[in-house]
Order: structure tokens, then C-alpha cells, then sequence
């Protein structure tokens, strides 16, 4: 065994270097910068090759503790420097700034090697100009004005180039039914409900020149009622012909009486084009494009001319009609004009197209493919709009439309919901099935994992958030572009900071950058990293985890008999972040710098943190666990809508909409009055406790008004998560008060975090009594907790906090033995071993305590947290008729084992190092 000092544990490996100076000097750094290793400010593409084109990017960078942040900020790469719009996202405690937030306009950076730097650089050509009024905003973006209400229905009034109008009208719709039609007996009347968006309140959040932000609030009306609240930004870069605009919908209604039909984003588009120049325009898949025009001039019995054909296919203008041969040009008013489009994704296998004359007429079946890119294009050589959606076909069932395109206007619409699908059903999926108090509710959850409530699986108040765009255009786009623009939409390019620069600045704690699979310890390791992300990026395919509120999460355990997920079973369905499923992503990100996780890391943290999360009502601020719908199970917690698992995002790409939800989570620990998480523990149907109890410690009697009963690591963790990461981005020192009022408090108890829980005052955020039985779960450490402590502890000094949370890392794991003769305690309920290595890892590098971290690897390298499971076993294939589909299957996988193994090994590689390296691995 080497020597463990600090010194030689901390210098023994290139994987665990020293970190700066933190103002915390109680604790040991356990990750570095290497400054001579990196480029500081260095960023690159996403996919790592420049796209052809872009419409304005937005990223965020990191810098290390004692950074200054500059004036200005230019984007550098192959000798040419781009001004930058520029904007603090997070400090360190000594004032230094931490992360910057960066846009750069349309097609800039389109090379290899980048680096944000300070200095000026050169000014964006077609600089955004805001102008306010009290009526509107408008908002000039190189020789495109676009208009935005501040009150009524239409959320861009117009959108001119050169003086005209070609796009105008744009608003949100909505649909829906007063009951089920699966239910209807005939008996009740089937009225379609019809609701508007109408704002209520627009505000400027940047104002250029390289990006302008207007965030737009209100509600959908109509029927007599005001519902489905809604927020979107819209976002303007320099240079670019579009507006990007982001979208969140809350579902506020009674999911028994209102069924939801179409949700949509509208607009029209003014023709004045004669009807042979106008165009319409769906991008199918893989660059596939369905191009034709109003009246077409192809394929008719007597020729107009090839210059006439290939002007209309071609999207341009034909030439003069006194050219034309009169056999066609006499005639041209019997050839029909094709008025109205469709395209429907109802799932995420294929989409077809169809069009018709007009109202009143049959539809026509035109063609079909499998994956449409979500863009449409509607207008003519004299100007006209393109209009996409984001995830289109994962978010089935979806859709695009133009109609009236033959007459004065035509209309696009984006579906994010198709109004023609099926009606949402957000009704609980059972009934009571004799479960009314908490022992029946007990014995449920003992057979199907299923933690049922009455009244409690309710789907008001969760949220979607959907991504559009809209482009202004001159005329008709060549092919070309518009394929561009369809691949620019199914993966929008992206500049992030290099994960090297993200490592060297010392961020989100402890982790390093991937090494290579192969013999060897390290090796093993990696190969068993790659394996799993792989086997679940796979799955989202293969099992067909889409639609219009699934898309982004994963389900949670497998059934090897059915050769399924365990969709219908309880608490074992949709994983909704259980055991941080989201994190476990976000450090494989940072570990490996994979597109392909970063773009599964972005959906589920979208998924997640929306539709699995309340954001009104009475659990606002609470996730729910884990079941057969996101919404259905009756545990909701702050362990689920958890910071920890968006704050990567944020910082990443310096998202606004993740800023909002993580603002949103600051004063959750007040919903904690109307949900009693622990309220079922241990209810039996004779009133008595199980022998010797199931480890929970509740108070015996009701706590005092103000009060309640938090857990550490599934409640006050979370909340710590929350309020770190407000106080980082707001310099704010009430947030960091309330954390240390949390440490102090909870180190003087008299079994600190062995504990488990204690009562909690809501006013002081203050542990104000009890502490004094230890309660262990394994839950409490895997929820995000170890990752938020880990940076933490690096960013505030509180000794006596810092050895309670030393001490419960270096025993949680300990043989019984130990732990009853440090706790007092047998100390049951200290599962996932495995998991918790890490835990035991970071105790031994704080204390330097060899013979710790040779008990931490014997834990990690050990059987594992899945009993009998074959550690290095990969995937085999299953075929028909066995099931319906070809899938890949892995032998006792569980995403709760996946993701703890993936952030323990995150951890361990780094922390571990010295004894990898002693193995030769």
C-alpha cells in the first residue's frame, strides 16, 4: 500500500489532481485544473463538426475560482474574432466569477478550435434593435421587424421584410372534450371546446444587439373559462430570418372533464403570389423533402415549357405567362388549386401527407415516410414562412398544417398535440381496489411497488415545455436550404465549453474525463460505462419511449418473462429521476463529451423536470415518484424535482426555461404543510408497528405550527441543492444563511446524519429537535445528496458539519460492528452498498485514511447492488416470435442499479485513483 498522505494520494494520478484555492480549507479537494492541460474559455460543437449553417447560439462557460469577468467577450477560432452578447450566470463565493452566459449570431464560429476570450471582437452584421411602446414591442433583426403583443391573442403581430407583411397573427389554440369518448354511451353530446392563448403580461429580458429575449405569460380563454396557463420566450439572434420560441403548458384543468384534443402554435402568412408561384413545402426524413405548389404545372396533359417546369419545382418565379404556349396558359384556370395540407405523425414509426382543394371536398392521400423533421413551409416567391417544432416525431402524435393557401391567406399551424389524434386521457388508470386507508395502501405497495392515495395521483398542475421556430423569408427557400434548415431542427447546433476547460475550472464536483475501454481496472470500468449508455440510448428506440408526455424518461425495471419493461406494474414503470437517473447522464456527458447522452441528458431533463414535477396547486415544487403514469404515484417529493438534476443543463447551455424551474424550487420546503411525506410509514391493519420497526424515525407526537419532519437526503438535500444554486447565480447570501442554518443545526443533533430526519422550522430552516435514534435508508444518499455535498463542502467551511457528514460517509458501509460502536445502532437499512462506495471513498481522500479506501474499492469492486447479477455480462439479442419486435436484453438490468453504478464510478475513478494505479490499471 503507498503511502496515503495528502500529498502523494492527490499527486499519484493524472486522474486526481488539485483543485484551486477554495476558501473552504477544512476540506481536501478531490478533483483539479491543470492549467497547462487546457485552453481556458475553450468550446467546440456539439456534434464536433461546424455546421453548414446556424440561427444564433447560446452556451455558457465556465471559469475558474478568482476569474475576473470581463467587459467584453469575443468568440476566437481560425484567426477571426465575433463579438459576443455576454452575461454572468454564477459566481464563486469570493466574488470571482464562475460561469458566463454567451450568444453569438447567426453562422458565426463555424470552424474548429473556439475559444471565448476577452476583448472585443467583431460586430455581428444585422444587430437586433428592440423598440418598446406601450401597445407592443418590435424587435428589427437585419431588415426583418417583428412585432409582439403585449396584450390579446396574437403573440407576433406581424413579422415584414422590406415594408410587407409575411407573417402575421400568430397565437396559440387549443381543443378539447368535456368527457371521454371511450366512455361515451351515446347519450352525451360530443362538443369540441375551443380556447385561445391571450396574454397577460410581455417582458424584455436582453435587449442585443446579438440576442433580444421577450418572455410572453397567460392563458388559453374561450367556453366561458380561462385555463392551460402558459409562458414562452422568444428569442432573436443577429443575423438570422427566425425566431426561436420555447413553450411551456401547464395542465390546470379536471382531468375527469377535460380532455384535451389539439394544442397548437398558428399563424398566417398573406399570398399574393399568382397561384402557380405559391408553395408548399414538408420536410420528411433523413433530408427528404415534399415539394409542390398551388396549381401545378407539372405533369398536365399539354407542356407549358421546361423553362415554366423547372422555374415551379425549383420554388422560383415562372417566367411571364405571355411566354407560356396558350394550349396551357387559356386553360390554366381548370387545373385545380390545392388549398389545403396536412402532415400527422401519430406515432413514432411513420407520418403521411395528404391535401385537399378546400373545405367541403375529399381529402387526398399523397405520400408517407417514417420520421419527419417537424418543418413546413407555406408562401411564394414574393415571401413566405417556415415554420418547425423540435422532437417532432418523438412527441407524437403530432402535426403540421396549411390551409387556405389557394385564397387571400393561408394559415400554418404546428400541432404539439395533433387536434384529429386521440383525445388525452390524465385520469388515474385504476380505481380504489380496496385500498382507502394507509395499511390496504401498504399492502399495495408491498405487491406492485405501487404507492397508491386516492385523490392523490392526479396529473393538475404538471408541465411541458415545446420548442419552435419561425422564419420570415424573402421567397421560396431552394431545397437545399430547407433541408438545412429540417437537420438544423432535429438537432439544433450547439456550442458548449470544451469538457477539458469544464473539468479545469473545478465545477460540479467530483469527476474526470473518460479513459479509454480495455484489460485492465480502469478499462473495465469503462467498458461497463460505455455498455450501459449505450444499452439505454438503444432502449429509447427499441421499446419506443416516445410520445406527447413520455418522451425524455426511461422506465425503471425489466421483466425478463415478458421480455419488457415493467410498464404496468406499479412503482416499477416510468423511472421519473428515481435514484438519479438525470445526474447519472449529466456526468457520463461531462465524462465522455458524447453528443448522443448530451441529447438523451437535454430530453429527459426536460421530461423530467416538467412533467414528472407539480408547478401549481397543492404539491407545487414536489415531484412524484416512480409508476405506470409520470403523475399517478401518491409519493411526491422534493427528492424528484431536485435541482441537482438541472443545474448541469442550465450552466451548459444557459437554458432560461431550467433557470425558471430551479428559481421555481427555492420556498418548495412550504409545500411540506400540505404533503406529510412519512405519513403511511410503518400502518398496519391491526394499528400496531412491525417487530422491530422498519428504521424510520417519525415523531411521536404532532409537531408544533411551522414545523415539520424532514429527511436528510431525500428533503433537505434537494432544498440545499436549490438554494446553492440560487445562491451562486444571485450573489444573494440568504440562500447560503439557510444552508448553513441547516448544517449547524443538524450537526448538533445527537446522531446527526444518522438520524435520518429531524423536525425542521420552516422560518429559521433550523433542525429543532430530535436527531436522537438513528434511522438509516439507503434512499438517502442517492438522490443527488453526495454530488450536491461533494461541491458544497468545497464552497462553505462549517466544521462541525463537515465531520457529521465525514462520519456518516465513512460508516454508512462500515461492518456492523463498527457502526454499532460508533452509532450506538445495528443500523438496518443500509442498502446499495455498491452505490455507496463513493460515499466511503470521499471519507477516505478528507482523512486520508488508507485502509478506508481500500474497504471503499472492495465495496465497489464487489457483487454489486443487484443481487446476482452478472457485473460484465453485456446485451443479447431477442427475436420473434418470442417479441413483437428485435430488441437488445440485459440480464437483470435495473436503471436504479445503472445509474448509481455510473455516478459511484464517476466518483471512484477519481477518488480511487491511487489504488488503480498501485493495480497497474
Amino acid at each position: 500500500m503507498p503511502d496515503w498522505s495528502r500529498r502523494t494520494f492527490l499527486m499519484s494520478s493524472s486522474a486526481a489532481l488539485v483543485m484551486p484555492s477554495t476558501g473552504a480549507p477544512a476540506a481536501k479537494p478531490v478533483m483539479s485544473a491543470d492549467p497547462d492541460a487546457v485552453t481556458p474559455g475553450a468550446a467546440h460543437w456539439l456534434e464536433a463538426v461546424p455546421p453548414e449553417s446556424h440561427e444564433g447560439v447560446t452556451w455558457g462557460q465556465p471559469w475558474p475560482r478568482g476569474t475576473r469577468m470581463a467587459r467584453e467577450y469575443r468568440l476566437a477560432g481560425s484567426g477571426d474574432t465575433q463579438a459576443l452578447q455576454s452575461w454572468p450566470l454564477a459566481w464563486w463565493p469570493d466574488g470571482s466569477i464562475k460561469w458566463t452566459g454567451h450568444a453569438a449570431p447567426a453562422d458565426a464560429g463555424r470552424t474548429g478550435g473556439l475559444r471565448v476570450e476577452a476583448g472585443r471582437g467583431r460586430a455581428a452584421p444585422g444587430a437586433v434593435r428592440l423598440r418598446q411602446t406601450a401597445d407592443a414591442i418590435s424587435v428589427s433583426v437585419d431588415g426583418t421587424v417583428w412585432t409582439i403583443g403585449r396584450q390579446g391573442g396574437a403573440i407576433i403581430r406581424t413579422a415584414t421584410r422590406g415594408g410587407r407583411v409575411v407573417m402575421r397573427d400568430v397565437g396559440l389554440t387549443a381543443t378539447a372534450l368535456g368527457h371521454s369518448q371511450d366512455d361515451d354511451d351515446g347519450r352525451q353530446a360530443t362538443r369540441l371546446l375551443r380556447y385561445a392563448g391571450r396574454i397577460a403580461r410581455t417582458v424584455v429580458e436582453q435587449d442585443g444587439p446579438i440576442r433580444a429575449v421577450v418572455r410572453v405569460e397567460g392563458m388559453h380563454q374561450g367556453e366561458g373559462e380561462q385555463w392551460l396557463p402558459f409562458s414562452l420566450r422568444l428569442y432573436f439572434h443577429a443575423g438570422s430570418d427566425s425566431v426561436r420560441i420555447v413553450h411551456s403548458l401547464i395542465f390546470d384543468g379536471d382531468p375527469a372533464h377535460r380532455f384535451v384534443r389539439g394544442l397548437g402554435l398558428e399563424g398566417e402568412v398573406p399570398m399574393v403570389d399568382a397561384l402557380p408561384d405559391r408553395h408548399v413545402r414538408f420536410a420528411g426524413q433523413d433530408g427528404g423533402l415534399w415539394a409542390e405548389a398551388i396549381r401545378p404545372l407539372t405533369g398536365l396533359r399539354r407542356d407549358p415549357g421546361k423553362a415554366f417546369r423547372q422555374a415551379q419545382t425549383e420554388g422560383r418565379a415562372i417566367p411571364p405567362l405571355a411566354t407560356m404556349a396558350p394550349a396551357v396558359r387559356d386553360k390554366l384556370d381548370y387545373i385545380p388549386a390545392w388549398g389545403d395540407f396536412r402532415l400527422r405523425q401519430p406515432n413514432a414509426g411513420g407520418f403521411a401527407i395528404t391535401k385537399r382543394t378546400g373545405p367541403g371536398h375529399g381529402w387526398i392521400e399523397v405520400d408517407g415516410g417514417g420520421r419527419a423533421a417537424g418543418l413546413g413551409y407555406v408562401g411564394g416567391v414574393s415571401g413566405g414562412v417556415a415554420f418547425a417544432m423540435q422532437d417532432f416525431w418523438q412527441r407524437c402524435p403530432v402535426g403540421l398544417d396549411v390551409s387556405g393557401a389557394a385564397g387571400d391567406a393561408a394559415r400554418f399551424s404546428l400541432w404539439y398535440h395533433a387536434p384529429d389524434a386521440p383525445a388525452m386521457d390524465l385520469r388515474f388508470y385504476h380505481d380504489t381496489m380496496g385500498m382507502a386507508d394507509y395499511a390496504h395502501q401498504n399492502l399495495g405497495l408491498d405487491i406492485t411497488y405501487e404507492d397508491f392515495e386516492p385523490g392523490w395521483g392526479e396529473a393538475t398542475g404538471i408541465a411541458r415545455t415545446t420548442e419552435f421556430r419561425l422564419w420570415a423569408l424573402p421567397a421560396t427557400p431552394p431545397r437545399a436550404r430547407l433541408a438545412r434548415m429540417a437537420a438544423q431542427t432535429v438537432a439544433p447546433p450547439r456550442i458548449v465549453p470544451a469538457n477539458a476547460t469544464i473539468h479545469a475550472a473545478g465545477v460540479f464536483g467530483i469527476w474526470n474525463q473518460a479513459g479509454p475501454s480495455g484489460p485492465g481496472l480502469r478499462g473495465a470500468i469503462e467498458a461497463r460505462a460505455t455498455r450501459e449508455l449505450d444499452f439505454y440510448i438503444g432502449q429509447v428506440d427499441q421499446r419506443r419511449w416516445y410520445g406527447f408526455w413520455n418522451y425524455g424518461d426511461v422506465m425503471h425495471s425489466y421483466d425478463g418473462d415478458r421480455h419488457v419493461w415493467r410498464y404496468d406494474i406499479g412503482g416499477y414503470a416510468w423511472d421519473n429521476s428515481e435514484l438519479s437517473t438525470d445526474l447519472w447522464l449529466w456526468y457520463a456527458y461531462l465524462r465522455t463529451g458524447r453528443a448522443d447522452v448530451f441529447r438523451m441528458a437535454e430530453a429527459m431533463t426536460r421530461h423530467t423536470s416538467e412533467v414528472d414535477v407539480y408547478h401549481l396547486g397543492r404539491f407545487k415544487g414536489f415531484g412524484t415518484r416512480h409508476g405506470v403514469q409520470h403523475w399517478g404515484d401518491s409519493s411526491k417529493q422534493p427528492r424528484i424535482s431536485n435541482a441537482a438534476f438541472k443545474r448541469i443543463f442550465y450552466y451548459i447551455a444557459a437554458d432560461e426555461r431550467c433557470g425558471d424551474l430551479m428559481h421555481a424550487l427555492v420556498d418548495c420546503d412550504q409545500t411540506l404543510r400540505n404533503v406529510e411525506i412519512g405519513r403511511k410509514v410503518e400502518a398496519r391493519l391491526d394499528g400496531s408497528r412491525p417487530p422491530g420497526g422498519t428504521g424510520a424515525v417519525l415523531p411521536d407526537q404532532p409537531l408544533p405550527p411551522g414545523q415539520v419532519f424532514v429527511q436528510f437526503g431525500t428533503v433537505w438535500g434537494p432544498l440545499v441543492a436549490a438554494w446553492m444554486t440560487e445562491w451562486e447565480r444571485t450573489r444573494d447570501p440568504r440562500w447560503r444563511d439557510r444552508i448553513v442554518a441547516g448544517m449547524q443545526s443538524l450537526a448538533a443533533l445527537p446522531k446527526q446524519w444518522f438520524a435520518g430526519g429531524a423536525p425542521f422550522d420552516l422560518a429559521t430552516k433550523r433542525f429543532v429537535g430530535g436527531g436522537d435514534r438513528v434511522s438509516m435508508s439507503h434512499l438517502n444518499g442517492v438522490f443527488g445528496v453526495f454530488e450536491t455535498m461533494a461541491e458544497l463542502l468545497d464552497l462553505l467551511d462549517v466544521p462541525a458539519y463537515r465531520e457529521a457528514w465525514l462520519d456518516y460517509c465513512a460508516f454508512y458501509n462500515a461492518s456492523e460492528t463498527a457502526f454499532g460502536a460508533k452509532t450506538g445502532d445495528v443500523g438496518k437499512g443500509r442498502g446499495l452498498t455498491q452505490a455507496h462506495s463513493r460515499f466511503t471513498a470521499y471519507a477516505a481522500v478528507q482523512r486520508d485514511d488508507p485502509l478506508l479506501a481500500r474497504r471503499a474499492w472492495a465495496e465497489f469492486n464487489g457483487t454489486g447492488d443487484r443481487a446476482g447479477r452478472d457485473q460484465k455480462k453485456g446485451t443479447y439479442r431477442i427475436m420473434p416470435p418470442a417479441v413483437l419486435n428485435p430488441v437488445d436484453e440485459m440480464d437483470d438490468v435495473s436503471t436504479n442499479d445503472a445509474a448509481q453504478w455510473g455516478l459511484a464510478a464517476t466518483a471512484n475513478l477519481v477518488l480511487l485513483a491511487p489504488l488503480l494505479d498501485r493495480a497497474g490499471a
